[in-house]
């Protein structure tokens, strides 16, 4: 009995000894020198017509600054596995963002992604922790500049980049949604990678939140039931030059359970591209909408409210280097406006709507580093106020533009990244 003891130890050990590990460092380092320039427009002071015959020059806010993720986003990261044998594996994969132009940003935490995952070659990938969102990845795939820099997609700045100025706040888009990039306490799986060219991911995140019961006992305040909660999906094929998804997600922003709220943010989009070889074409589409639930719909507008957009583009590699175009379109649709937000109609009565432009040139002194040069303009239309990233941040100025209360509108912006990209 001993012996066979010993014998199923022995084997047991030889096992673990003889399954295959791997770490991997990796990293990206991108610094560039940027240059942001926002210009309003003259059109009046209400009340006041006898001024509004004097010309008026426009005024203009601008920003000299050194800044990280250009053109790739800076990070540091491991990531690691271990053959379970049999095509099982547990995998994890840690990675912080860097503000390597300051180096105030590092290794105090995570906050890129943090997963741990099993993995089987014929049953796809669970994958548990903090994770991109199924919607962001077409942002980034389908779009030339990704979704850093002065280039990145203005669907991307709408859902990402601070708000316009009649909805203030900063840093969770228009639509004030924390899981527009990435969503933590997920639970995601992926397709196997075998699967003819077809791709997917499904993805839910928990809020943690502590639920009563019976329901009566809830506390009276805000965002604790619901808030925070993401459910989302994508499915896509990719099969030689060409490569198409399409993907939805829901975002639960606030909820006050004692008055019968739940406010959801739900992004659709489909993007697309194509190589041809000595051209790669890129398109996407996209609807992001700002849903008000009421057990007692209110009296008022219930602050519904939506943003349309879409980009086509293009990437034509020319010896070495690469040169990138895009445009970039959004409209504004306040289907029901709520308490404080019809301030950005005020102007026009018209949609608020901003198109950009966006042309660069990357030219790699080797598959690791390379230097890149982007510029960006782009143009507000009725009372939209849309400010140009600068790396993965926005610019901060006192106002941005001069519009309240200046007699001034928002007009254009521009920018423009001279940087350099190393990857290790």
């Amino acid at each position: 009995m001993k012996k066979s003891l010993v014998s199923l130890a022995a084997l047991a050990a030889a096992g673990v000894a003889s399954a295959q590990s791997s770490l991997t460092m990796f990293g990206v380092v991108d610094t560039a020198v940027t240059y942001i320039q926002t210009t309003s427009s003259f059109v009046g002071i209400p009340g006041t017509p006898g001024l509004n015959f004097v010309g008026a020059p426009d005024q203009h806010q601008s920003q000299w600054s050194m800044t990280s993720s250009g053109y790739n986003a800076s990070r540091l990261g491991f990531r690691g596995t271990e053959d379970l044998g049999g095509g099982v594996a547990i995998g994890f994969w840690l990675e912080a963002g860097m503000t390597n132009d300051d180096g105030a940003i590092g290794l105090a935490a995570f906050n890129r992604r943090s997963t741990v995952s099993l993995l089987s070659s014929s049953f796809g990938e669970i994958r548990l922790g903090r994770d991109y969102v199924p919607t962001f990845w077409n942002d980034d795939v389908f779009s030339p500049f990704s979704t850093t820099g002065v280039g990145a997609s203005q669907v991307y700045v709408m859902n990402n980049g601070p708000r316009t100025v009649s909805f203030g706040g900063l840093n969770r888009g228009l639509f004030g949604n924390p899981n527009a990039t990435r969503a933590s306490n997920s639970i995601g799986y992926f397709l196997p990678p075998d699967l003819g060219g077809f791709y997917g991911q499904a993805m839910y995140a928990f809020n943690e939140a502590v639920k009563y019961d019976p329901g009566n006992t809830t506390p009276a305040a805000a965002n604790t039931q619901r808030a925070g909660r993401y459910v989302g999906g994508r499915f896509g094929y990719g099969y030689g030059p060409l490569d198409v998804a399409a993907s939805y997600g829901e975002s639960v922003t606030g909820d006050n359970y004692n008055q019968g709220l739940t406010t959801n943010v739900v992004t659709t989009n489909l993007g697309a591209s194509w190589d041809f070889g000595v051209v790669k074409l890129f398109g996407e589409i996209s609807r992001t909408q700002n849903k008000n639930e009421y057990v007692f719909p209110p009296p008022v507008g219930t602050g519904d409210y939506k943003g349309d957009g879409y980009l086509l583009g293009a990437t034509m590699p020319v010896g070495v280097g690469l040169i990138r175009v895009a445009y970039s379109h959004v409209k504004l649709n306040f289907t029901s406006p709520p308490t404080g937000t019809t301030a950005i109609l005020a102007a026009t009565g018209s949609d608020p709507a901003a198109g950009k432009f966006a042309i660069g040139y990357v030219h790699n002194l080797s598959l690791r580093t390379a230097l890149y040069v982007t510029g960006a303009y782009v143009k507000e239309k009725n009372g939209a106020a849309f400010i140009i990233p600068v790396g993965n941040s926005f610019p901060l100025f006192t106002n941005n533009y001069f519009t309240t209360g200046s007699g001034y509108k928002a007009d254009h912006v521009m920018g423009y990244d001279f940087g350099i990209r190393h990857a290790f």
